[in-house]
């Protein structure tokens, strides 16, 4: 039988001065909320909730936590406080805001902008589904990831790693952004000290060496979920996870017959970030921006990477009808 995940909070509760609106989602560490401010601007909040260590029943605000559990659950919480102050200092467009952060209740709330509009995974979806010869052209892979490294290179210049890149968590936003989201330090440090590692992570985005209890965790670790994340926008599916590679590794071949459709460039360096030995991959993102930015030198038009995208799914709905 599968355990209940914990109660989230009803629409109008009260928490560090928010009210919250509705859920809008919830994960195996927590729920995320539609809020107001005092001012009735709308913000997110997450909740630092893990399904796996807390339990909550409807009504009650505080999770319950049982005594054996409960080294654990504060480990995670002071990682998820932790990476809210880290996060609240950084300012660039491409990483989620965080306002605030507050522990009440026996746990922590992460307050955050309330971003609107659709995550990479749902346009590889789409494009999939729609599919002709290609997913995304390699104009719109290149200006995406473009921007979305520029963002990533702050986060690791702050000392932090993302460690859940995929492209559910890389939001375009109505506005024409891409941000990444749900940054996962309490994850990893949960995934080290219990016993359940494998659930934690997405299959196909995880580099190997987050499944191992002594892999060596680094910059490196996040490229190779770019590398995966472009795969996604080239083959419309996730590569197959780390593990399986490890056994019988087909990445190459499964990249080689997309070499007719995009340069060997972009081929190789989702190859080089894909690299099972993590020492074989870009060492930072300065280094995989180079290599990506010398084959397009702004020969590409200047459209924003989601103008292209929409009007490439555009342009697709109107062929298929």
């Amino acid at each position: 039988m599968t355990k209940p995940k914990p109660a989230p909070l009803p629409s109008g509760t009260v928490v560090g001065g928010y009210t919250i609106v509705r859920k809008l989602a919830a994960g195996g560490f927590g729920v995320v909320y539609l809020a107001e401010d005092e001012e009735h601007h709308y913000v997110a909040i997450k909740e630092y909730l893990p399904a796996s260590l807390a339990e909550r029943v409807p009504g009650e605000l505080i999770p319950r936590v049982k005594p054996d559990k409960l080294p654990l659950y504060r480990l995670g919480l002071k990682s998820f406080f932790e990476e809210g102050r880290s996060l609240a200092q950084i300012s660039h467009s491409s990483v989620v805001s965080v306002l605030n952060f507050f522990r009440e209740n026996e746990t922590v709330y992460m307050v955050m902008n309330y971003l609107q509009g659709d995550t990479l995974q749902d346009f590889i979806v789409t494009a999939r589904d729609l599919k002709r010869d290609k997913i995304f052209r390699e104009s719109t892979i290149r200006s995406l990831f473009d921007e979305i490294l520029r963002g990533l290179r702050i986060v690791h210049q702050h000392k932090m790693l993302h460690l859940d890149i995929k492209p559910a968590n890389i939001l375009i936003t109505n506005d024409n952004k891409a941000v990444l989201l749900d940054f996962g330090a309490a994850r990893e440090v949960l995934s080290k000290e219990g016993n359940f590692i494998r659930p934690m992570y997405t299959p196909g985005f995880a580099a190997p060496e987050m499944y191992r209890r002594d892999g060596s965790l680094g910059p490196w670790t996040d490229i190779y979920a770019i590398g995966a994340c472009i795969y996604a926008c080239m083959q419309g599916y996730p590569p197959t996870d780390a593990p399986q590679r490890i056994e019988k590794d087909r990445l190459q071949l499964s990249l080689s017959r997309m070499r007719n459709i995009y340069s060997d460039n972009l081929i190789e360096v989702t190859e080089w970030c894909m690299s099972l030995d993590p020492l074989s991959r870009p060492q930072s993102v300065f280094a995989l921006q180079k290599e990506l930015s010398q084959e397009t030198e702004r020969r590409y038009s200047s459209l924003s990477f989601t103008e292209r995208l929409k009007l490439q799914i555009d342009n697709m709905k109107s062929g298929a009808r």
